[in-house]
C-alpha cells in the first residue's frame, strides 16, 4: 500500500509558477508509475502528467496537450518524492492537483491509477 501527499499549492497570479510536491510513504516508490491530476469544481478528474517507474534505464513522460512546455514532472526516488513543476500558470489552470500511483510502466487514464493523495489547491488569479 501506498500512501501520498500532496503539498505545494496555493494562490499566484497569472504568469506565476509553482512547484507541487507528493511524498509517498513505503519502500517500492520507485516501482510505481507516477502521475498528476487535476479536477476544477463542476469538471472531471483530467490528466495533467505522468512519469514512468523505475528501473527503465530511460525515465518516460507524458503530459496532456494543454501543458505542454508548461509543467514538468520529475521523481526523486531516493526523497519518494514526485513533482510537478508549473509556469505560466493561468486561469485556467485552477483546480485540485492529485498526485497517483500506478503499479504498470505508465499511465494516463484516472481508472490505471490504484492510489490517490487527498490533493493541493492551486488558484490562479488573473
Amino acid at each position: 500500500q501506498v500512501q501520498l501527499v500532496e503539498s505545494g499549492g496555493g494562490l499566484v497570479r497569472a504568469g506565476g509558477s509553482l512547484r507541487l510536491s507528493c511524498t509517498a510513504s513505503g519502500r517500492t516508490f520507485s516501482t510505481y508509475g507516477m502521475g498528476w491530476f487535476r479536477q476544477a469544481p463542476g469538471k472531471e478528474r483530467e490528466f495533467v502528467a505522468a512519469v514512468s517507474r523505475d528501473p527503465f534505464s530511460t525515465r518516460y513522460t507524458r503530459y496532456a496537450d494543454s501543458v505542454k512546455g508548461r509543467f514538468t514532472i520529475s521523481r526523486d526516488n531516493a526523497k519518494n518524492t514526485v513533482y510537478l513543476q508549473i509556469n505560466a500558470l493561468q486561469p485556467e489552470d485552477t483546480a485540485v492537483y492529485y498526485c497517483a500511483a500506478t503499479i504498470g510502466s505508465i499511465a494516463t487514464t484516472v481508472n490505471d491509477f490504484k492510489y490517490w493523495g487527498r490533493g493541493t489547491q492551486v488558484t490562479v488569479s488573473s
